[in-house]
């Protein structure tokens, strides 16, 4: 895996997070980042001699700190929606040296700082997402704002550009570099705001008398996924009392289904992503209030911060790419915290596309695996801790 990432002020040693991933192809920055670096050390340049100070930064979707690092100079606010972006960001500014007590970091739910100089925006796969960040934009930034946003050539079309020009103001997009684009924008206070969408989504859960809750940048934005619905189908027979795990836990939408089967089970609803967790205890408290006080909600690298041997279920319907690139090890690590958490004849159930292969993984890690359900697509699969 190449570490090394040089650019115009230097050079930097730059990991993924978590650490000690498979796929030693992938490394901790894009040519995106090089261009958002480039582009911003011109900006900030330009800016100093104009108002006599250093610009503040505010970096979004900063994913393994590159950004943050390059740009460490300067005074900056780091806006994530995934605790591991937040951990990677700190890792490897320590691994160069750079102050982590300076250094702010907020969730992506918590309120933009008000006229940041300059904006880096890494753009999110999610159009939702997408949405979300420009509308909290629009009402921080100030005409002297400069706006920075950077993704693969493919992923910056007229769609994109044109949430940009009428939600912020004029914004023109760079002929690619290295398979990218820069977009630039600048924000225009006059202008008239398209209609907003008001975040968190509302839908109806199918077949039911609830409504799930949905913020920005949770998977399956209107509507339940197939991989969600066919695991509904199949969820394990609970018994009074027992600890139940949402590991991956989304909007929450597994969870909402075991607890309204029973009265006395405790869920434990765990993701990385702060809006997830927000989704999934919005889920729980406008459904089922009563039932609040059974569950805990916990932003988590997949299970680190849980006790060994405290929970008699894990569900789990683990993804498999992080960001933009397809791997593994994320489903690895939640297959081995969840065998760590288990407590003795607990019992793992997940769902998962039938390509993946994920039977012989848990047959190696727990010594069992039997296939529950299938259909076309997916397959449901349990593993037991034995002693």
């Amino acid at each position: 895996m190449n570490t090394t990432f040089t650019f115009a002020n230097g050079s930097l040693q730059l990991s993924r997070w978590p650490l000690h991933q498979p796929n030693n192809s992938l490394q901790a920055w894009d040519a995106a980042d090089e261009l958002l670096i480039h582009h911003t050390l011109e900006s900030a340049t330009q800016f100093s001699r104009q108002h006599k100070r250093e610009p503040a930064l505010l970096l979004i979707n900063d994913s393994f700190g590159a950004l943050s690092c390059a740009l460490a100079q300067y005074t900056q606010v780091q806006v994530n929606d995934s605790l591991l972006a937040q951990q990677g960001t700190v890792y490897n500014r320590q691994q160069n040296g750079l102050a982590v007590t300076t250094l702010q970091q907020q969730s992506s739910l918590s309120p933009y700082p008000q006229a940041p100089d300059i904006v880096l925006l890494k753009l999110p796969n999610n159009h939702s997402y997408l949405h979300y960040i420009l509308q909290q934009l629009s009402g921080v930034l100030t005409p002297d704002s400069i706006i920075l946003a950077s993704a693969k050539a493919k992923d910056i079309n007229r769609n994109v550009l044109a949430m940009f020009e009428h939600t912020l103001g004029p914004t023109s997009a760079s002929l690619a570099v290295k398979k990218c684009r820069l977009i630039s924008c600048r924000y225009n206070a006059a202008l008239q705001q398209p209609a907003t969408i008001n975040f968190p989504l509302r839908w109806p859960l199918e077949h039911s008398i609830y409504n799930v809750v949905n913020h920005a940048n949770v998977f399956s934005r209107e509507k339940l996924d197939q991989g969600a619905r066919f695991f509904l189908q199949h969820l394990p027979a609970v018994a009074e009392g027992q600890t139940v795990i949402d590991l991956g836990c989304g909007n929450g939408v597994l969870g909402l289904a075991l607890l309204s089967r029973h009265d006395a089970i405790n869920m434990l609803f765990c993701d990385e992503s702060y809006m997830a967790v927000e989704s999934a205890r919005q889920t729980i408290s406008e459904n089922l209030p009563d039932k609040t006080a059974l569950c805990r909600f916990t932003v988590d690298d997949c299970l680190s911060q849980q006790p060994d041997k405290s929970a008699d279920y894990v569900l789990c319907n683990p993804p498999f790419h992080q960001q933009q690139a397809v791997t593994g090890h994320i489903a690895g690590q939640m297959f081995s915290d969840a065998k760590r958490v288990l407590k003795q004849g607990g019992h793992l159930r997940i769902v998962a596309n039938h390509h993946l292969g994920y039977a012989d993984t848990l047959q190696r890690l727990f010594g069992n695996c039997r296939q529950l359900a299938a259909d076309p697509k997916f397959v449901i699969l349990e593993a037991i801790k034995r002693s």
